[in-house]
């Protein structure tokens, strides 16, 4: 949901949101924009956190986060909010603002209020800015988009498992286990 037909630039965002601290907004091209996640949508985000969170750790590969914010340096219109983020390393921990580098793996999950198309150019978006992999969560198809960058979109269904060999070598999560219980 679009909150005001105005340009905002980070600066004006950061003032924006320091007022609606129990809400979650993304600055998308200069455009305020609410999330809206449903439960669904938690236990999805809960499910890959979980699992993500336990191999990374085990691996010592950097850090899992749930709704943190990312935006590509030098970009005055683009704050963005992932469902789940990866980044890999141990750069100093953001505990004020955004990150300003775009994670290695974004996950975005599509709520009732999300288009396929919103959902896609997010994933674009994500890629041209330096990630270098993005899951788009389908839970009404049951279904997995994997983008990244030169490579034409993979799907994926609920028979088979998720796997990041690239940036998270020997993780697999099967995608049985994600959407289990999801009617």
């Amino acid at each position: 949901m679009v909150i005001r037909d105005q340009l905002y630039t980070i600066h004006t965002f950061e003032d924006f949101i320091a007022h609606q601290p129990n809400r979650l907004f993304e600055l998308v091209h200069g455009e305020i924009v609410e999330k809206l996640p449903t439960q669904e949508h938690g236990v999805l985000a809960a499910r890959l956190a979980a699992r993500l969170t336990v191999f990374v750790e085990d691996h010592n590969l950097g850090r899992v986060a749930v709704e943190a914010r990312h935006r590509p340096p030098d970009d005055e219109y683009n704050d963005r909010l992932p469902d789940v983020s990866f980044s890999a390393g141990y750069d100093p921990l953001v505990k004020k603002g955004a990150v300003e580098k775009m994670p290695a793996l974004a996950i975005e999950i599509k709520s009732p209020d999300d288009s396929y198309r919103q959902m896609r150019e997010t994933a674009d978006f994500y890629i041209a800015n330096g990630c270098q992999l993005v899951w788009l969560i389908f839970p009404e198809l049951k279904t997995i988009e994997i983008h990244r960058l030169n490579h034409a979109p993979q799907t994926l269904t609920e028979t088979e498992s998720l796997t990041a060999p690239d940036i998270l070598p020997g993780f697999t999560l099967p995608l049985s286990y994600l959407f289990k219980d999801l009617t």
